[in-house]
């Protein structure tokens, strides 16, 4: 009798089960994870290299500068540090997401780690946790070879530095990714859920909010126009929940700023003093427009590039959610007014533009060609990754 009373309860099936898939995932996902390991110990190592011929401190360099000071400076005091510009502007530190500051806090209040090695940490981590979910769409997509180069590839993004810096990127890609695959799998309160975590991330949820609300709505209407008026809402309750969840993490930020600052705009006053309002694409179009021809007419062909990539999106026919998701990260990224520098930064989450060409080269044979212009991009990635942080300039 004493043990049957101590036997511990077995667990619920859905809790097994969900962590069966969760092994079996982490299990096809090992491949991707390690080469992806392997491509962002590239760019580090020719970093560090680099960065020692030069004389300056590579760790400081990756969590001690630019956004990364702003998110320390949170995680250690709070909001409420604004800078004067020396032209009277304003720079308010209600610009950044609390999401990497509570994590770099809490980190480092359990270990030995200080908040700039915490937020390289949280990095690094939500990196491997990016590329897990990322191959996981792509596999669920296309299959596991085009899952494991869609990884290789957005380790070897241009600006894949980032991904090693105490950024937001990495941290908003993992919540992405896994959102996205969420809704690919019909589980939509999980979706909604890591779209909660997205919006007190990044101001980009948005895309992710919208990719939602774009895939439930459609689903409806297509419900609705097959016949299937009949308890309608009742069947699709759990993706109503999930999509009316989604948004929640992001307006609780808008909503706490404005609180804060007395006034129902004020996230967007705040980012208008960083110079981040919505132009529609004015300050991109003034932009290659000041550019000497050749670096207009370079930038405009990279532009193409982009365009491009987003009609083999819509021709690949990929799913709804991923689709919209992907373009709207690219216009988000576009039609602002902030520093155009930022850009290609902020166009990395759009992780499902890289699909086309993840499963055009996952084609290749022999499989040696797949590997040498995997390895190829990877190194250029680095060598532009360390001349970049290296720069006097923001990524």
């Amino acid at each position: 009798m004493p043990d049957q009373q101590t036997r511990p309860l077995p667990a619920a099936p859905d809790t097994r089960a969900t962590r069966q898939r969760a092994a079996v995932l982490l299990t096809a996902a090992a491949p991707a994870l390690g080469v992806y390991a392997a491509v962002r110990a590239v760019g580090l190592l020719v970093f560090w290299v680099w960065a020692s011929a030069a004389g300056k401190d590579a760790w400081h360099l990756l969590g001690g500068r630019w956004d990364s000071v702003w998110y320390q400076r949170i995680a250690e005091n709070g909001y409420g540090y604004t800078v004067t510009l020396p032209d009277g502007g304003l720079h308010p530190d209600l610009a950044f997401f609390p999401l990497l500051p509570v994590l770099e806090r809490s980190l480092a209040a359990v270990t030995p780690l200080t908040l700039q090695g915490a937020g390289i940490v949280v990095a690094w981590s939500a990196g491997l946790i990016a590329a897990w979910g990322i191959h996981a769409v792509g596999a669920r997509l296309y299959g596991r070879r085009a899952g494991l180069v869609l990884v290789v590839l957005w380790g070897a993004y241009p600006t894949a530095f980032v991904q090693s810096m105490a950024y937001t990127e990495t941290l908003f890609t993992a919540l992405a990714a896994w959102s996205l695959y969420a809704a690919l799998r019909g589980r939509w309160i999980a979706a909604g859920a890591l779209c909660v975590l997205a919006g007190l991330t990044r101001p980009s949820a948005a895309a992710l909010i919208a990719a939602l609300a774009v895939t439930g709505a459609a689903g409806l209407v297509g419900e609705y126009r097959a016949g299937g008026r009949e308890g309608l809402l009742r069947r699709n309750a759990r993706m109503l929940l999930g999509v009316c969840l989604a948004p929640l993490g992001w307006l609780a930020y808008v909503v706490f700023v404005a609180v804060r600052q007395g006034s129902p705009f004020a996230y967007f006053e705040v980012q208008a003093q960083w110079g981040n309002s919505i132009d529609g694409g004015r300050a991109l179009a003034a932009f290659v427009a000041g550019l000497p021809l050749p670096a207009a007419l370079g930038l405009c062909a990279a532009l193409g590039l982009l365009g491009w990539l987003v009609y083999l999106c819509v021709r690949q026919r990929q799913p709804l959610p991923v689709l919209v998701y992907g373009i709207a990260i690219v216009v988000v990224s576009l039609i602002g007014s902030g520093y155009f520098g930022s850009r290609p930064r902020l166009m990395m989450p759009a992780f499902p533009l890289l699909l086309p060409p993840a499963v055009a080269l996952a084609r290749l044979r022999p499989t040696a060609r797949t590997g040498a212009v995997l390895a190829a991009l990877a190194v250029g990635s680095a060598a532009y990754g360390a001349w970049t942080l290296l720069g006097p300039g923001p990524p």
